[in-house]
């Protein structure tokens, strides 16, 4: 295999690692408690908003500016409408199965249906993350095996790594609220990360073709989080909202300035 392909695998492997360890959060959980919880959900939420602009949108419209000959608000735009419709289809297709089988409504199953939708949305995320690190790799074959070309594509792995620790966080947390035990909880959480080696190996062996499809890639997860966060996170961290009326906006507020001072700080 091509070293530039192993260095990327290398490098995927530990941005999931980054995500099992933003899982394991959910060991600090002896038990459910609902204002902590609604102030996860919402960290949550704030981190998928912040992500779907500052790691999806800014660099799918940078990208295609220059891997694409339509014009980049254009590009954007048809991802992230592709990535909230399929969502939505998606959201539909489960309700469809559910009434199929039998299964009755009532809120816990509303409730799982949010969680997959969650987790769905996240390992979505997670594809052109991969993919983005893969494709810094790769190029390195074609720009030369420099010092400052390889520790630009580090740091696409380590600005990468750290954002997926707040995400796997995103995951499990809210599969405790659910009643999963803390290591089902981790072990879930942890699994969205799991796409990344391989979008990774991808995008390094494929990245003359992705340089081209990830901007589409980049919005599309980005459609996809702006949904879930808005239609499902939201309205669930609001929740007793009366009891503590800040709880859940202080996470979402929290979560949102986490994002975006990685984000930024990592360029």
């Amino acid at each position: 295999m091509d070293k530039f392909v192993l260095m990327a695998l290398a490098a995927t492997l530990g941005t999931w690692f980054v995500t099992a360890l933003g899982a394991a959060t959910v060991v600090f959980f002896t038990s459910p408690n609902p204002k902590g919880l609604n102030v996860m959900l919402g960290f949550a939420a704030g981190v998928m908003i912040a992500a779907s602009f500052w790691s999806l949108l800014q660099p799918a419209i940078e990208r295609a500016e220059t891997a694409s000959k339509l014009p980049p608000y254009f590009v954007a735009t048809v991802g992230f409408l592709l990535g909230a419709l399929f969502m939505w289809l998606s959201d539909k297709i489960v309700a469809l199965a559910r009434r199929n089988t039998g299964i009755p409504r009532g809120k816990p199953n509303e409730r799982m249906h949010r969680i997959v939708m969650l987790i769905l949305s996240i390992t979505l995320h997670n594809i052109p993350e991969g993919l983005a690190v893969g494709v810094a790799f790769g190029a390195l074959q074609g720009n030369g095996y420099g010092t400052e070309s390889l520790m630009g594509a580090i740091s696409v792995a380590v600005g990468i790594g750290l954002q997926n620790f707040p995400e796997g966080a995103a995951v499990s947390v809210p599969l405790r609220r659910e009643g999963y035990s803390r290591k089902k909880s981790f072990l879930l959480g942890q699994a969205s990360g799991a796409v990344e080696p391989i979008a990774g190996v991808m995008g390094a062996l494929l990245v003359v073709y992705v340089e081209a499809f990830l901007p589409y890639a980049l919005s599309f997860a980005a459609g996809a989080m702006i949904l879930v966060a808005v239609h499902e996170l939201i309205p669930e961290c609001q929740s007793n909202q009366k009891a503590w009326p800040y709880s859940a906006t202080m996470g979402i507020v929290l979560g949102f300035a986490t994002m975006m001072l990685l984000d930024v700080m990592l360029g």
